[in-house]
């Protein structure tokens, strides 16, 4: 381009090739409130024409309003982003860090629940880290990071706190520890998470900045993620460069400050879904800073993933969403795995001050952005339009000896010379994506036609041609055998007589909202949802009248010897091997479901399903409480709502809360085990009941299910992780017409 060249030549030269660019709205004065304020909270700069004007705002219009040219548009860009960095007094130095810049090419991050069922073998009892990350390499090309999350949804059925959470994974941190050497010898690094609202649950009396950088030092963890934080805090960054041992933090939303990300190495972002991509502000501001999108709920990645590839940024590829399966497609996976090798071997390009969104294209809903470092220039480039595009795309000044190669297809081309300017032809796909790389004679690539070679090979298969269907993941609910029937209730039983019964539930996760795959999948059901109703015949049985208590499950140690393999938190609150004295009618807790089942073999008796406890907590009148359709304070035991968890009640000290057919305690005392649901993912268990604890100052911590029609979903993991401070279990017993 000339620099005679005049904005309005400019601009008619670039209106005469993209229709796009006819009508662009004029670029806003960098200097002015008009350009500030839009982005002052935004995740994004100001785009050109991303909000037309009504009636077309929802249609997914283009039509790029602007009076100047999109070259103006970025040179005030430019001008604006030299102007902020002095206001914001800029000091690049964390970016300098040899130890943090690894961050810079931290692509595809994933945050994993620690229950998932391809990271942990609770049968086995050992980390599967292998099988982990060789299913992600089979999927979509595997991850740079992983973000290991062992605290929500679970955190609150007591009063542990994140950090006792962490202690508490199978093998304690020693294993933690050797979890995140053995992701790191697979070229994965390790983020731990940090909560600041976890103000309710056990006060350790240390800062979270300070208890958290050490576990990450212990266990030499890479990096750490602010959940819920729009930036981690100084605090964290001293806190952890005293311990010898810095880490990377990571936000989980884009920081409210500009000035935050001096110290916050990378962000979690949010994508725009206009058909004009928009430009991500933190990388423009300093392109070093890693925004990894994250769009968790989200069905159809097309949008996700033509944002990141426009921008040159990373990607969130969660999939196991507290325990909801939300996977991606096979488009989607292979969409990522194509863009991430592109990625990886042209990472110091991404990383270049100079990059130039809004690159001159050639086509009616194509965009392209130009990334150029020493000679060569990457061109990323997605069509916007539902229909598959052959023919000019991009114009690029020509230099002799200059050769480009079509890096999405794998070959090298010849473009076509006209008025000094490089016209390059591509076949894009529909919504699909195309990359060029230019290089200057005398520079070398290295193992270029390797790397052309293998994307030839991926290009083979059209992304249009895999599917882009969404499915909820198919739910089991474990068999529960039936006990050998009798016809006189047990001692300590209640007969719950046959009826008719009309199941209503619901689960009350806090996320999820209605959607298909969300909560449980019960037999009768296609697939997990939240709100269940089946009316069922129910054959009589026998249900404890009271909860087990710490007497009853020490008849049983001492008739069998029982005692787990895993062995974390068993009868946490016993001492020496017995209940504490007065303790002996308290409801036994600190028991998994495995130790549950193995008393239940021995006692002749089984647990419940949870239809079976609801219709023996609820009778055939629908009521709201064992008791009645309004709450009752002497009906249940005191509520507490401290950071420290008093021990539970006796059992049978309130028979104002017995249910219709006489069953104690079935609400506010202690959550109570029923069935559990697996799936290739994922295994939960239905709790019920509620208990008498209620950690406050958050609404993360687990939902309380005093209401009959709820019931809590608790994630899986081992025994050891499982068992609760209040967590215990009744029993029932089959009659001879089950």
């Amino acid at each position: 381009m000339s620099k005679k060249d005049t904005a309005t030549q400019i601009a008619g030269r670039i209106n005469k090739r993209n229709p796009d660019a006819a009508n662009f709205k004029k670029a806003p004065n960098p200097q002015s409130s008009e350009f500030v304020q839009p982005h002052t909270l935004s995740h994004h700069l100001p785009t050109p024409g991303i909000t037309p004007p009504w009636p077309f705002q929802n249609v997914g219009s283009w039509m790029v309003d602007m009076e100047d040219n999109i070259e103006a548009w970025r040179a005030g860009m430019k001008l604006w982003r030299a102007e902020h960095l002095i206001r914001i007094g800029y000091d690049d130095s964390e970016y300098r860090r040899e130890e943090l810049l690894w961050s810079q090419r931290n692509f595809i991050h994933v945050q994993m629940m620690v229950e998932d069922r391809y990271f942990y073998d609770p049968v086995a009892g050992e980390y599967t880290i292998d099988k982990y990350l060789d299913d992600l390499i089979a999927r979509y090309g595997g991850i740079d990071s992983v973000l290991l999350w062992y605290i929500y949804p679970n955190i609150g059925i007591d009063n542990r706190n994140q950090i006792d959470l962490a202690s508490d994974l199978p093998g304690g941190i020693e294993a933690l520890k050797k979890v995140v050497s053995d992701f790191q010898a697979r070229g994965v690094k390790v983020f731990l998470p940090t909560m600041p609202w976890d103000n309710g649950t056990r006060d350790s009396g240390v800062p979270d900045w300070k208890e958290i950088t050490e576990l990450a030092a212990v266990v030499k963890a890479d990096g750490i993620n602010g959940d819920t934080y729009f930036a981690v805090p100084r605090a964290f960054r001293e806190a952890s460069d005293a311990t010898g041992h810095p880490v990377v933090f990571q936000p989980e939303t884009t920081p409210l400050a500009d000035d935050h990300i001096m110290w916050n190495n990378q962000s979690w972002g949010k994508l725009t879904t206009t058909a004009v991509p928009g430009v991500s502000k933190l990388k423009w501001i300093e392109p070093r800073h890693m925004v990894n999108v994250e769009n968790r709920w989200g069905r159809d990645r097309t949008d996700d993933l033509q944002y990141i590839f426009f921008n040159g940024v990373g990607y969130v590829a969660w999939e196991n969403i507290w325990g909801i399966w939300n996977q991606l497609t096979p488009r989607a996976g292979e969409t990522l795995r194509r863009i991430s090798k592109i990625y990886r071997k042209f990472a110091e390009h991404l990383v270049t001050q100079d990059w130039e969104p809004y690159s001159t294209t050639l086509q009616y809903g194509v965009f392209a952005t130009a990334f150029p470092i020493d000679g060569t220039t990457l061109w990323t480039i997605i069509s916007r339009n539902e229909y598959e595009l052959s023919g000019d795309h991009l114009a690029a000044i020509y230099c002799e000896g200059r050769r480009y190669f079509d890096l999405w297809n794998g070959v090298e081309i010849t473009p076509r010379i006209e008025n000094g300017e490089a016209i390059i032809t591509l076949n894009i796909e529909a919504e699909g994506y195309g990359c060029i790389l230019s290089v200057d004679e005398g520079v070398v690539i290295e193992a270029l036609t390797e790397f052309l070679t293998e994307m030839r090979n991926m290009a083979e298969v059209p992304l249009q041609s895999l599917s882009n269907v969404w499915q909820s993941l198919q739910q089991e609910i474990v068999p529960i055998e039936s006990t050998k029937p009798t016809d006189e209730a047990p001692a300590g039983m209640v007969l719950i007589p046959a009826g008719k019964f009309d199941f209503r539930v619901n689960g009350i996760e806090v996320e999820g909202y209605t959607w298909d795959g969300v909560d449980f999948q019960y037999p009768w059901e296609k697939s997990p949802r939240r709100y269940h109703q089946h009316r069922m015949e129910l054959d009589a049985f026998y249900i404890d009248r009271n909860l087990v208590t710490n007497a009853d499950y020490l008849e049983f140690i001492e008739a069998t010897g029982y005692y787990p393999t895993d062995d974390q938190n068993y009868l946490q609150d016993w001492q020496d091997g017995r209940p504490r004295t007065g303790w002996d009618n308290k409801p036994v807790t600190w028991v998994s479901l495995e130790d549950c089942r193995a008393y239940a073999a021995w006692a002749g008796k089984r647990l419940p399903h949870e239809w079976e406890w609801q219709y023996a907590a609820q009778g055939i009148d629908g009521r709201i409480f064992p008791w009645g359709n309004d709450w009752d304070d002497n009906a249940v035991p005191r509520m507490e709502r401290g950071r420290d968890m008093l021990p539970p009640e006796d059992v049978g000290l309130h028979p104002e809360g017995a249910s219709p057919f006489g069953v104690m305690d079935l609400v506010g005392h202690v959550w109570q085990w029923t069935d559990e649901f697996t799936d290739e993912h994922t295994r939960a268990a239905s709790l019920r009941g509620g208990s008498s604890y209620i950690p406050t100052t958050s609404h993360w911590y687990f939902p309380q299910a005093y209401q009959l029609d709820q019931h809590g979903k608790y994630l899986l993991m081992a025994p050891g992780k499982d068992r609760a401070g209040l967590l215990g279990f009744r029993c029932v017993v089959d009659t001879q017409n089950s």
